[in-house]
């Protein structure tokens, strides 16, 4: 049995209309990585200087030593690059989140108060800077937990949101159990809001953006040019809009740090892209705790059915008779492959449908062969599964004339003498006459030609009831 946990749907090829608030058409939400003080360095407690995120070429860090430049250019986005930046959103009176790691925003009361006086969001960063990828899970969740206390002291409140960034496989995990946070940003998966279903809780998930980031004014990175990111923002926000006027809204996230973008050089894109998203109508500028609490209240969690997370008794009896006579087949699918994209219709079909077409030519005549006829003694003396019950009534095989089950009965008969298996067709894509018109039409047809289409009617009428099992 392997249960793959990445989702790989998501909303599939129709996400959910966001219904943002004025009926926006784009949903525009800008976080500011507030990490300076908080990077690795001797005089946090850390064994080596920072090497991440700064203007230094191939930096490198240094065991056992401070490093001035690198420890200078991380003194810039606070003492210059913070202020410029935020000039430039209150003269736009843009919303911002502060993404703050929480030993950051206690070495910063001047910028701490400068945010809340903008009325900007701090959402918790981490205690500090650092990798978590390595570090042992108590250590991290004693990490997180000793965050959220220096935050609450620092800002005056618990964090709303969490992003660490530089995160293990355990953070969301960590942040789900200790269910405090209206949202986490761990991810990067998709342009809308999303639920997370650990245990019992439905954690609201945001994604961020490495994309859309100042990041990548890294040497190496990407960006060189402040219209370079410029033309990034907008094309990223075009692309979106049109989305949202043709009944699709999204967010655009766009990732900002001090030290990088709070650059004269660079500082002239972010004012430029807000010029241009300022010109066109229909457009929601948000924190991303207004994103939150919106989706809450719109799209809030709904449980459901889940294959991938069934015991085995319980997937058998919900899906062991998707295949008529075939309750192999939902076996061999329990024990493979199943993940959040078997948990829809299509993906579990997907599944189930493999195990078919990979199985011997006997087998697959054998679930041929346990299909009953269409309009047969069976149907009449109300012998059928539950699933050929409904599906040859609603192809209104269930209130024929003597006369009309006579013809069905001629000609299921004349089929199954030509080919040796009975004629097998998705009823309910059809009615009764056009039945009767493809048995008489398939009569005539080679064996091996009837063979593979009986084979794909029998995947039909699986995706048919698959789709009433599951959505």
């Amino acid at each position: 049995m392997i249960r793959y946990p990445r989702d790989l749907h998501g909303y599939g090829s129709a996400p959910p209309d966001p219904c943002w608030p004025g009926n926006a058409r784009i949903a525009v939400q800008f976080v500011l990585n507030y990490e300076e003080g908080g990077e690795r360095c001797l005089l946090h407690g850390d064994d080596a200087s920072e090497a991440f995120l700064s203007e230094i070429p191939a930096a490198q860090s240094w065991p056992g030593e401070r490093h001035w430049n690198m420890e200078s250019v991380y003194d810039y986005g606070a003492r210059a690059g913070f202020w410029r930046l935020h000039r430039l959103f209150t003269e736009f009176d843009v919303p911002v989140t502060v993404f703050g790691v929480a030993t950051a925003l206690a070495r910063s009361p001047a910028q701490v108060a400068a945010m809340r006086d903008a009325h900007w969001e701090i959402a918790c960063h981490g205690l500090k800077w650092i990798e978590h990828r390595s570090m042992a899970r108590e250590a991290e969740l004693q990490a997180m937990e000793a965050a959220v206390a220096l935050h609450t002291q620092v800002v005056g409140e618990p964090p709303a949101g969490w992003y660490t960034g530089r995160c293990s496989m355990r953070t969301i995990e960590l942040a789900c159990e200790l269910g405090s946070f209206e949202y986490l940003s761990d991810s990067y998966d998709d342009d809308l809001p999303h639920w997370l279903e650990h245990g019992d809780r439905h954690q609201l998930i945001i994604p961020y953006t490495l994309d859309a980031n100042d990041m990548r004014f890294a040497p190496g990175s990407g960006f060189v040019t402040s219209s370079q990111f410029g033309d990034y923002l907008c094309d990223a926000f075009d692309v979106l809009y049109a989305e949202g006027v043709s009944g699709a809204p999204k967010l655009l996230s766009v990732g900002l740090h001090c030290r990088l973008l709070g650059r004269p050089g660079r500082a002239g894109a972010l004012a430029r892209f807000l010029d241009h998203a300022r010109r066109h109508e229909g457009v929601w500028f948000a924190r991303r705790i207004d994103v939150a609490r919106h989706w809450a209240a719109t799209h809030p969690p709904v449980s459901r059915l889940r294959p991938s997370r069934l015991e085995k008794p319980e997937f058998l009896e919900l899906f062991g008779a998707v295949f008529e006579g075939g309750s192999w087949i939902a076996e061999q699918t329990f024990e493979g492959e199943l993940g959040p994209a078997q948990d829809t219709a299509i993906g579990l079909h997907a599944a189930m449908v493999r195990v078919f077409r990979a199985a011997n030519a006997s087998d697959r005549r054998d679930i041929l062969n346990a299909h009953p006829d269409l309009a047969g003694q069976l149907a009449r003396r109300r012998m059928l599964s539950s699933d050929s019950t409904r599906e040859q009534a609603d192809a209104g095989l269930a209130a024929l004339t003597d006369e009309e089950f006579a013809r069905f009965e001629r000609a299921n008969a004349s089929y199954r003498e030509r080919h040796g298996f009975p004629f097998i067709i998705a009823a309910r894509d059809h009615d009764k006459d056009g039945i009767l018109a493809a048995i008489a039409e398939r009569t005539n047809r080679t064996t091996s030609d009837e063979f593979a289409e009986a084979c794909v009617q029998v995947e039909r009428i699986a995706e048919l009831r698959l789709a009433e099992r599951l959505p």
